[in-house]
């Protein structure tokens, strides 16, 4: 970024008003100076720069081919720079980054926070998706949600849901399931990547994963949903994977059984950590929504 030494924030600034608002006019009230001053950062700016981003004409200025990209671009960086002050006034107490992984974001958390804005109206709740496993004792999150048996070190971990699997498929692909042997005869969509096999669900009804045919292999789980959901197969999914698309009926669990991996969910935070009545409202609202999320019955259709 150092390109960005040679010319004068103020004289972007200006630019990026005149390409948005059209006129200096208007430029100059946004920005809270005379036109004439406006005038003068465009000015300078385009001597700094070495070119033209303006043509002078009798109705006003107008963007030269260059600086029509200039200004697109300018909007997009003094829009992010924007956001980046209101984030730093924003009052610290009523801010909220919890760190989750990608796919309980976009399967389940965003279906449902709404509801957590509504008992809490006043928190910014910032949600920061990634597959890392971010330090809150480091790291600029207030919480982070994981998957695992929580014998996490250097923090505090509280249990909020033990991860079950059991199979789903699109709902007439259901039809042909009338026991767990009949998944023999139809395709199985596969994670490449799970953390756990289909002998979880078989094993406990009698079978093993060699009765299993072929099917498609996705390498996130979220994927694999989206192709059971699509009738490509049936897939080992778990709550709160599936949680959604179930209730919507985009696939239907043709089998009522749900069995344990070992693996739960957890809700952690440092090891020493302010008091912050946010966090475990949160922390409550978290655990009792992935509680009721769960249906334990059969949603054969």
């Amino acid at each position: 970024m150092r390109n960005l030494n040679s010319v004068h924030l103020s004289g972007l600034r200006a630019v990026e008003a005149v390409g948005r608002l059209g006129s200096l006019a208007a430029a100059a009230e946004e920005l809270g100076v005379t036109a004439g001053a406006v005038s003068q950062q465009l000015q300078r700016t385009e001597e700094a720069l070495g070119r033209p981003l303006f043509s002078r004409e009798a109705k006003g200025l107008r963007p030269t081919p260059l600086g029509q990209q200039v200004c697109e671009r300018l909007t997009v960086g003094m829009g992010e720079l924007s956001k980046a002050v209101a984030l730093a006034k924003e009052p610290a107490g009523n801010a909220l980054t919890v760190s989750v992984a990608p796919i309980f974001a976009s399967k389940w958390l965003v279906w449902r926070l709404s509801d957590f804005r509504r008992h809490d109206p006043d928190v910014r709740v910032r949600i920061d998706a990634d597959v890392g496993l971010v330090d809150p004792n480091t790291a600029d999150v207030d919480a982070c949600v994981r998957v695992g048996k929580g014998n996490y070190a250097g923090v505090k971990a509280e249990w909020m849901l033990d991860q079950e699997v059991f199979p789903v498929c699109h709902p007439a692909m259901a039809q042909s399931l009338k026991t767990p042997g009949d998944l023999a005869i139809v395709p199985i969509v596969r994670d490449q990547y799970a953390l756990f096999s289909w002998d979880v669900w078989l094993k406990p009804n009698g079978l093993d994963q060699s009765i299993l045919g072929e099917g498609p292999v996705y390498s996130d789980g979220a994927l694999c949903l989206d192709a059971a959901s699509a009738g490509q197969g049936v897939f080992l999914a778990w709550e709160p994977l599936a949680s959604h698309a179930l209730a919507s009926g985009q696939v239907v669990a043709p089998f009522p059984d749900r069995y344990p991996t070992g693996d739960s969910y957890w809700f952690v935070t440092g090891a020493v950590q302010r008091p912050n009545p946010h966090v475990d409202r949160f922390r409550d609202w978290l655990k009792a929504e992935l509680a009721a999320s769960v249906n334990p019955v059969s949603l054969r259709p």
